[in-house]
């Protein structure tokens, strides 16, 4: 175990316990301490590369910003018991090193902001429990709402709709509400996608974007990286572009850039798609979030701010202040409130095993096999490069939700459990049978070539106007036989009824042509 920057208060009051993604100062765990009588607890723990097969990036970004943050505490001269990866003592388990040091501290209590992930928080509780020590567990402010706020909205709700919450979520916290009395909302509606949804000129591609900040890795980065490498070198992923803000300095440098020179296009060109394209004019500030490097708050005050100032529309604000005020809390909210059942969701019987491919990035079929590409590259692909290419693919296939899920928590740097597990089961998988989604996000290889402005299809073996055939794309064949398995599912759907309408142009040869194709590319991944 590392040295505390300080001795460690004897007898100890509190036993403050810090997890890698709660890198806040100012976090509720720290509410009255105490330097005199409290002290730090964190824990470097094999078991959170392990339980899913994490990436490199991930497993670096954990470590670098954890061991980061526990400098900043050491220079505030509070004692911290922190132990890494690469001690010679270290059990592996988190559970198993909060034994170690509840027995060697002697704390009179322990005090945790409440975790992100279900997993962790049974594993604290049982384990503060069976060490007979008491674990004080505090809201985290980290959010705008509470799960208890979320749970008062959705009672009564015959679904739990992120519209109607986001909505709520404005009206309380005055976010881009304008007239009179302030109930209104700015520009008189309530969101733009009609005017953010554009893609790329075919001719032309992507305007001229800034690219985003780096932040190059400093020595103590440079020993994590180095520590991953030789500790998992079997895990998917690579380090060598590794640049992700990892302290708080970093996170604000960002998330100006992002407002400064990104956000005025963000809205019209959010869910657009071009190859070796990884950034174009996405924030990169999902993993600053999760880790709690920023606040929401301050990241939704700066959007609107810029608005307010002139220097971005209306559109791109109120687009990107969606996706952090409505659904960063919605699908929080939909994961305590559903879980522990909610991981195994499986409403569609999708039996598929995750093709091996979706490790390496293999794959003939050029649209996800760059996406697959860049995520195990970086850590990283954008909304639509998750939902609607590589969670696709998986609807499509049929890939079992809790193989898809778990690839989802591995690979990406911003992926924590409360995050990953509803935007995977709910928006991308329709595993919950629409608790979170009014209807499966279905759609052929056409989406794709529209959104990529055919860049992606121009170069590809696969043409997505045909679904049987050599050259049939494996999306478009796949969305037909996905409508003839969930006929009477989606036929009974409003939002999707129109879709199996056009199942009945298609003749009992042809389905059976489409059924005999899918079969073979489920072989072809096996």
């Amino acid at each position: 175990m590392n040295t505390p920057a300080r001795p460690l208060p004897q007898p100890l009051r509190h036993l403050v316990l810090v997890l890698g993604d709660q890198l806040d100062a100012a976090s509720s765990a720290f509410d009255g301490f105490d330097a005199a009588h409290d002290a730090v607890w964190m824990a470097e723990v094999a078991e959170e590369s392990t339980h899913v097969w994490s990436s490199q990036p991930r497993t670096a970004l954990f470590l670098a910003a954890m061991r980061h943050f526990a400098a900043g505490l050491s220079a505030r001269g509070w004692a911290l018991h922190y132990t890494r990866l690469d001690d010679a003592a270290n059990t592996g388990t988190l559970a198993a090193e909060l034994a170690r040091a509840v027995q060697a501290l002697r704390p009179q209590a322990l005090v945790l902001t409440a975790p992100g992930d279900w997993r962790v928080l049974q594993a604290l509780r049982g384990q503060a429990r069976a060490l007979g020590v008491p674990l004080e567990l505090r809201d985290d402010r980290h959010f705008f709402a509470t799960v208890r706020d979320f749970a008062a909205h959705a009672k009564g709700r015959k679904s739990l709709r992120m519209e109607f919450f986001y909505r709520d979520m404005r009206r309380r916290h005055r976010v881009l509400m304008e007239g009179e009395d302030g109930d209104q909302p700015a520009g008189g509606q309530w969101n733009f996608d009609a005017d953010n949804r554009h893609s790329f000129d075919p001719r032309t591609g992507p305007p001229p974007v800034p690219a985003p900040r780096r932040f190059a890795p400093d020595a103590l980065t440079q020993g994590v990286i180095a520590l991953v490498r030789r500790r998992f070198a079997t895990h998917p992923g690579a380090l060598d572009d590794f640049d992700w803000p990892l302290t708080r300095e970093q996170a604000l440098a960002a998330l100006d850039d992002f407002i400064t020179h990104r956000l005025a296009d963000f809205g019209r060109w959010q869910d657009a798609l071009w190859p070796a394209q990884p950034w174009l004019w996405h924030s990169r500030l999902s993993a600053a979030l999760n880790l709690k490097l920023l606040h929401p708050r301050e990241v939704v005050a700066a959007a609107e701010a810029a608005w307010r100032a002139g220097r971005v529309p209306l559109a791109s604000a109120e687009g990107f202040i969606r996706q952090i005020l409505g659904w960063r809390e919605y699908v929080r909210g939909i994961y305590w409130t559903q879980m522990p059942g909610y991981a195994d969701a499986n409403a569609l019987d999708a039996q598929t095993p995750l093709p091996a491919f979706f490790w390496h990035g293999d794959t003939d079929m050029a649209c996800l096999r760059d996406a697959l590409a860049q995520t195990l590259r970086l850590g990283y692909s954008h909304h639509i490069q998750r939902l609607m290419v590589i969670g696709l693919y998986a609807l499509l296939l049929g890939v079992r939700p809790k193989q898809i899920s778990d690839w989802f928590l591995a690979v990406y740097v911003d992926a924590v459990e409360w995050v990953e597990l509803p935007n995977v089961m709910g928006m991308g998988q329709f595993a919950d049978g629409g608790v979170m989604a009014s209807k499966p996000y279905i759609a052929s290889g056409k989406y794709i070539e529209r959104m990529s402005a055919g860049r992606f299809c121009a170069t590809c073996r696969f043409d997505p106007a045909q679904r049987t055939g050599e050259r049939a794309c494996p999306y478009t064949t796949l969305y037909w036989d996905f409508l003839m398995r969930h006929e009477a599912l989606l036929a009974a759907n409003p939002r999707t009824v129109m879709q199996v309408k056009n199942l009945s142009r298609v003749d009992e040869a042809e389905r059976q042509a489409i059924r005999t194709q899918t079969q073979a590319l489920r072989e072809a991944v096996a």
